[in-house]
């Protein structure tokens, strides 16, 4: 029952372990605030223990003020580098130097624990040092590590020092000096108590207090894994709705992004609504492509674009798709509002104008000036997520979306530069209609191509 309640526990930290690996390469947001908290940590860390090294050598000093001390402090010098190398070779992931580093960490803890000072003279049983409880300071480096490392380290670090420490209190007990005359005078003193001369005897290690401090220290490196690995899957979560929020950001007004991202429902959910759809198109692209430098048309295309994207964003539209030298916009997705007419025909008002007013930064720059068309309509369309599971999209489809592409193409035809249906156009308030629809003029029955029956459209 144990062994397999083991086995468990171990599967399940491996699969965490796995799923971590992979939230971490295919999120960026995730790897990003993983290299920022190690570094901020590891830095705390590497202060930290120069701070508390440094107190640990003025008070060395005041307790035992003589030469032979300059040993420890030289250590306490070699602990304060290792610190600071860790802080050096600090990365995310696997590092086979930055493990090194730690191991060197506690293997000199065990050796300045366990090894007694070359340079006193007095000499005494090896098996003494325990009598200076001085175990407590692997604490400090496990402390230390949970501002910086991973669960997977700490707790690696938990069984590492059970096995340094189990290997030290070996060596001193079989390799360390001893002197024979004070055991037997304590042998002699509490013979008749073979517990207490077994704690007494110099030269014992007292395996009972030794496997009681590998025990705890490993029980309290697993208890702080185990909240470092709760920790790394608020990490994850968090890093999640950032990515999340910077995709939704891409597609939706800043103001609308929160309220999508903590949303309830499922704003992929296939669904049918009635929405405003806008198409912008740079006229004569294709021949400016022609003539002019792959870079020239790509810098045309961006700052376009910026000037579309911030139209539609500022009217609380939806950028659904970039379409090469075109956009496609629509309001009333994820969430229908009364001003979505009003607000379409504003960005379509706002992209011809700010496409108008970026013209003149254009010619200053010695680029060519744009010129946009746009079309708008307002019926009902099918809303959801398509494609494979792969590389899903939130598209909007159906007979809306293709009138309003051709709306924005019989601009060319009409000699304007904005065609919008009169579906669009009587559903605007009449608080903002001459406010929106000013300028404009109606062209009624207007044939549009793939259309049996013409339609109703205003132009500006």
């Amino acid at each position: 029952m144990v062994s397999s309640g083991l086995a468990e526990f171990v599967r399940g930290l491996r699969v965490r372990r796995a799923a971590e690996w992979r939230a971490s390469s295919e999120n960026p947001f995730l790897l990003e605030a993983l290299r920022k908290e190690k570094l901020e940590g590891q830095r705390i860390a590497a202060w930290a223990r120069t701070v508390a090294l440094a107190a640990t050598g003025v008070l060395i000093a005041f307790q035992n003020a003589n030469w032979s001390m300059l040993y420890f402090h030289g250590l306490l010098l070699v602990f304060i580098a290792l610190g600071w190398a860790q802080l050096r070779f600090a990365t995310v992931g696997r590092s086979r130097i930055e493990l090194l580093l730690i191991l060197a960490d506690l293997v000199l803890l065990a050796v300045t624990l366990t090894v007694p000072n070359p340079f006193v003279a007095e000499r005494f049983p090896t098996a003494m040092v325990f009598r200076f409880e001085t175990f407590p300071y692997f604490f400090i480096i496990l402390a230390l590590a949970t501002l910086a490392y991973s669960w997977r380290t700490i707790l690696s670090i938990g069984s590492v020092v059970v096995v340094i420490w189990l290997v030290s209190v070996l060596g001193v007990a079989l390799f360390g000096t001893t002197d024979p005359e004070l055991g037997a005078r304590v042998a002699a003193a509490f013979g008749d108590v073979p517990v207490l001369r077994g704690i007494v005897d110099p030269n014992s290690v007292v395996w009972s207090i030794r496997a009681q401090e590998m025990v705890i220290f490993f029980l309290v490196a697993a208890i702080l894994a185990l909240r470092g690995q709760r920790s790394n899957a608020l990490l994850i979560r968090q890093a999640d709705l950032a990515a999340e929020r910077a995709s939704l950001s891409r597609y939706f007004p800043p103001s609308m992004v929160d309220e999508l991202a903590t949303a309830s429902s499922d704003v992929g959910a296939v669904r049918s609504q009635d929405v405003a759809v806008l198409f912008a198109d740079i006229v004569g692209f294709t021949k400016l492509a022609e003539r002019e430098t792959p870079e020239t048309v790509v810098e045309l295309l961006r700052r376009c674009h910026a000037v579309i994207e911030q139209a539609i964003f500022a009217n609380g539209g939806t950028l659904d798709k970039y379409l090469g030298d075109g956009v496609m916009a629509t309001f009333g997705t994820p969430r229908i509002s009364p001003a979505d007419c009003a607000n379409a025909l504003a960005a379509a008002r706002d992209i011809v104008e700010g496409v108008a007013s970026a013209n003149t930064g254009l010619v200053a720059a010695g680029l060519p000036p744009l010129q946009i068309s746009v079309g708008v309509h307002f019926g009902p369309a099918i809303l959801g997520n398509i494609g494979s599971e792969r590389r899903l999209e939130f598209a909007t489809l159906g007979d809306t979306v293709n009138v309003a592409s051709r709306l924005e193409s019989a601009t060319r035809a009409l000699g304007c530069r904005i065609v919008a249906s009169d579906a669009l156009v009587s559903r605007v308030g009449e608080g903002t209609q001459g406010a929106v629809t000013g300028g404009f003029r109606r062209v009624p029955a207007l044939s549009l191509r793939g259309r049996e029956a013409p339609i109703d459209v205003w132009v500006a």
